[in-house]
């Protein structure tokens, strides 16, 4: 075979000198003794006509010199695997995906139409997989414009992880500054001033009224946050946390802003661990967004048709790269900390407490002022968690009622899911600004638990906060390492302020992380902890979106009462990447009421976890509905803490019922493929960016330019003189390289 005859073979590449590029032979035909060569060209993306006579063996192209040779080859192979769908997100990204991860893309990628349901369990990376999609859609010339909508919690991890591992930078905007944004901008539609952007969900779902609006004040609301929203030209819009969106009716507001966004951009992704829950009618709402004529109605969510809209991994199929199980398993210890005689006066204020909130309950329910029983719950959650998060809201309690009622507010319209989407420290805080009628002699009865927590506080550290130094020390010496890292949980801001003061009065490096953080700040802290400190105290809404692999200790100082709440915070640490056993540490007070909860829940919780599954039973914990079963739980064991056993009997009773319909319903949703590691090592070895490497070096000395090797990475300059230094090849090494 000649050198003319490999270079028209079909599929072969060639140099065609008439357009001064590469070419790839798609067919060859000859009629009379003449071929003609059907040829693409990667340059222009078009396929012409050119005589075989035209064309040239790669060897003859370019210079003749040996990089002018070595570019044309390897611009060759570069193009020939762009046509073979090679995934190139994942070569070029910073994050080395699972084969679960590499299965949803190329499963996201394979169809036209990329509109998805993302519905992994809890802690597979849903985030990765929606970057690695995005990034293949980029880089397919598929999207520029590009809009996340997350929860508020969930925000800056977003921005943080598009920009660490997809070198994505997205703008998080904040409707509530728009009028900052303005004299910036000067757009009249904010959301067309950044190509990339991030928000948080309810700061863009559309209102119908407000108290004291006018009905002109609530259209220009709706049209900057929502409208404008949704007519800004975005290509890909992502939705994390989605279930929120299915809502319970077709008019609730977060509904309303799913079908905007459903229509504002051609491609969708909604992210959810928890699609279903049980409710089929809000699954459908949710499966109407990715394609409504699909599914018309309730009856249209079936199996057969779900299917190819959803992209889900169990937990348990999870597996490395080498095809062992991706989690390692976890350990969890109830620890009952005695108040013994050095601290009665804080037994003493915990009954004491506990008695005011029982008869605070029981007198606002019989009045029906509901917020007021808020309030008492979690006047109950504070006592628990420390002297100071109850004698700082005693205090604040104390300036409401004293205070003349026209300078306080009224209590803001909140739905359950909104109102259980708060920690306890944004709900107390909501609740001390607002006008609460005071209960029957409450005045008095709370000036004197003030006095109370004030002597207790004086008398010198909680009983827990000795506990804690204890299980430190005991941690350090059960782990083998002096400089262990612990990450500690608290509801409430004042107990951590307490903490942080305890404990680096003792020596230990300290860092805190709450709500009220912005971004740069949480993640100033997080690379504190990273580094030097070696206790980093978080409340839930501060944990929000944390990523904390290389620690794997979990002090839980106060429990929340919802299990899955719990879950989220240990899940802190129990996460893809996760090296060590996790330990997780959860304080009660000995003999109260909420040990005694805590102990036969636990015990009868298990015996669901093992029938259902951590996550199937997850889908029935991880909502408003259960937030206000395990609420009730606790408080009829206060009002009546002989009958705990009997309470908690009749709440698992009830998970179990939705557990089961759970399972049966959520179904739908298909099982999980088994998962094969070859695919992620054979993408993760694949040549193609030492080839761009080889191309790009290779081009630049044909050229005029200049590539030298220093250390990792190369300082190139370009035949028109620009120069660029730090320049890697692939996600890995970026990820190897110092900034």
């Amino acid at each position: 075979m000649t050198k003319k005859d490999r270079t028209t073979k079909n599929n072969q590449w060639a140099w065609s000198p008439d357009h001064g590029q590469l070419c790839q032979v798609i067919e060859s035909q000859t009629l009379w003794g003449e071929t003609t060569c059907r040829v693409w060209l990667p340059g222009r993306d078009s396929v012409v006509r050119v005589s075989a006579a035209r064309l040239a063996p790669l060897e003859d192209a370019g210079t003749g010199t040996a990089d002018g040779i070595a570019y044309v080859a390897s611009a060759a192979r570069v193009a020939d695997a762009l046509t073979q769908d090679v995934l190139l997100a994942p070569i070029e990204s910073s994050v080395i995906p699972l084969p679960h991860q590499i299965w949803a893309l190329s499963r996201a990628i394979a169809g036209d139409r990329v509109r998805y349901l993302l519905a992994d369990e809890v802690g597979l990376g849903k985030t990765i997989e929606a970057g690695l999609i995005l990034r293949e859609l980029k880089l397919r010339g598929l999207v520029k414009r590009v809009l996340v909508i997350a929860p508020k919690g969930l925000v800056t991890q977003w921005v943080a992880e598009m920009r660490t591992h997809f070198n994505e930078d997205f703008r998080l905007l904040i409707p509530g500054d728009f009028s900052a944004y303005r004299r910036i901008a000067k757009e009249d539609n904010i959301w067309q001033s950044h190509p990339q952007v991030v928000c948080p969900m309810d700061s863009v779902k559309p209102m119908e009224s407000r108290r004291g609006w006018s009905a002109k004040q609530v259209a220009e609301y709706n049209q900057e946050r929502f409208e404008d929203l949704v007519s800004a030209g975005w290509d890909l819009v992502i939705v994390d946390e989605a279930h929120r969106l299915g809502g319970s009716t077709d008019q609730v507001a977060r509904f309303k802003l799913g079908q905007g966004l459903s229509e504002a951009a051609p491609y969708f992704l909604l992210l959810s661990a928890t699609p279903h829950q049980g409710k089929t009618d809000a699954f459908h709402r949710l499966l109407s967004l990715i394609d409504a004529q699909a599914f018309p109605d309730v009856g249209s969510v079936t199996r057969d048709r779900v299917q190819p809209y959803v992209i889900r991994t169990e937990k348990r199929r999870a597996i490395t790269a080498e095809g062992k199980p991706l989690f390692k398993p976890r350990k969890t210890e109830l620890v009952p900390v005695s108040w013994g005689e050095a601290h009665q006066d804080q037994r003493l204020l915990y009954e004491a407490v506990t008695e005011y909130v029982r008869e605070g309950y029981n007198q606002a329910m019989r009045e029906k002022r509901s917020y007021i029983g808020f309030l008492m719950i979690l006047m109950q959650r504070l006592v628990v968690s420390s002297t100071s998060a109850i004698r700082t809201t005693l205090e604040r309690r104390l300036e409401v009622l004293e205070a003349p009622q026209e300078q306080l507010t009224l209590f803001p319209m909140y739905s359950d899911d909104d109102w259980a989407d708060l920690d306890g420290q944004e709900q107390i805080e909501t609740l001390l600004t607002t006008r609460l009628k005071a209960l029957k002699n409450e005045r008095a009865e709370v000036k004197l638990l003030l006095e109370a927590a004030t002597r207790c506080e004086q008398a010198g550290p909680d009983a827990k906060a000795e506990a804690l130094l204890d299980w430190l020390y005991r941690l350090q010496a059960d782990e083998g390492d002096p400089e262990l890292k612990v990450l500690v949980f608290t509801e409430f801001v004042p107990t951590q302020q307490m903490l942080q003061q305890f404990l680096t009065e003792r020596g230990f490096p300290v860092v805190c992380l709450n709500g009220s953080m912005d971004m740069d700040e949480r993640k100033k802290v997080q690379d504190a902890f990273a580094e030097d400190a070696r206790i980093l105290i978080s409340t839930d809404a501060g944990g929000e979106g944390l990523n904390l692999q290389f620690c794997h200790v979990v002090i839980n100082y106060d429990i929340p009462w919802n299990p899955m709440r719990l879950e989220q915070r240990i899940g802190r640490v129990d996460r893809i990447g996760q090296t060590h056993v996790v330990r997780a540490v959860n304080f009660v007070f000995e003999d109260s009421v909420e040990h005694r909860v805590r102990e036969v829940l636990e015990e009868k919780l298990a015996i669901i976890f093992e029938e259902f599954g951590i996550d199937k039973t997850g889908d029935v914990l991880d909502s408003a509905q259960a937030g206000q079963i395990f609420d009730g739980l606790y408080v009829e064991a206060i009002l009546n803490p002989d009958d705990v056993d009997t309470s908690v009997d009749k709440v698992i009773t009830r998970l179990q019922e939705q557990a089961r319909d759970t399972q049966a319903s959520s179904s739908v949703l298909g099982a999980t493929e088994d998962l094969e590691p070859s695919e992620a090592q054979r993408l993760m070895a694949h040549p193609l960016p030492h080839w761009v490497e080889r191309m790009t070096v290779s081009y630049l000395k044909a050229h005029g330019g200049k590539a030298e090797r220093k250390r990792r990475t190369w300082h190139l300059t370009w035949p028109d003189g620009e120069e660029l230094t730090g320049i890697v090849f692939s996600g890995k090494e970026a990820d190897q390289t110092p900034t």
